[in-house]
């Protein structure tokens, strides 16, 4: 029952270990420093990636919130705009209306001024026909024609008497 595989050989023990020694030292000359430098080269890789996110992250949120402000202050322009148009729009209304009553009085005052004077007037050759009228009644009822004269005293007399009577 001596199998050899399983018995120790202190040779092959020995040179077993020098064998994994030496492998260990070109593995870590060779091997492990390229391997330790390219994991450093990606962490460093990955760490700058991760700090570009988080700059780009940053200026979105920079950006979302500059946005945000040209919106509420393109709003508020927006609002101040309609506020003034019905501003505007309430003051052309009031100087219309006040441009109506104004020229509304006017037409109004003209009217009356043309009523007047068509009053004085109509008056006025109602009483010229009224005198003639009574001059022609006097004069068949004297028989006689008076004289341009006496038709303009009594023309005169008639016009005072009237007057008189208004007053």
């Amino acid at each position: 029952m001596n199998n050899p595989l399983v018995q120790p050989d202190p040779g092959l023990f020995i040179w077993t270990i020098v064998t994994f020694l030496v492998l260990l030292a070109l593995l870590a000359k060779f091997a492990w420093k390229p391997l330790l430098q390219a994991l450093e080269n990606r962490e460093e890789t990955i760490r700058k990636s991760l700090d570009a996110a988080q700059q780009a992250r940053q200026e979105l949120e920079r950006l979302n919130q500059e946005s945000a402000q040209m919106i509420a202050k393109a709003r508020q322009e927006a609002d101040a705009i309609v506020a003034r148009s019905r501003t505007d729009a309430e003051r052309l209304k009031e100087d219309m209306r006040q441009e109506a009553r104004v020229e509304s009085a006017t037409i109004v005052k003209n009217a009356e001024r043309q009523i007047q004077l068509e009053t004085g007037r109509a008056i006025e050759q109602i009483r010229h026909e009224a005198v003639d009228l009574s001059i022609a009644i006097a004069s068949k009822v004297i028989g006689r024609n008076l004289s341009k004269d006496d038709n303009e005293r009594l023309i005169e007399d008639a016009l005072k008497q009237v007057e008189a009577r208004q007053h």
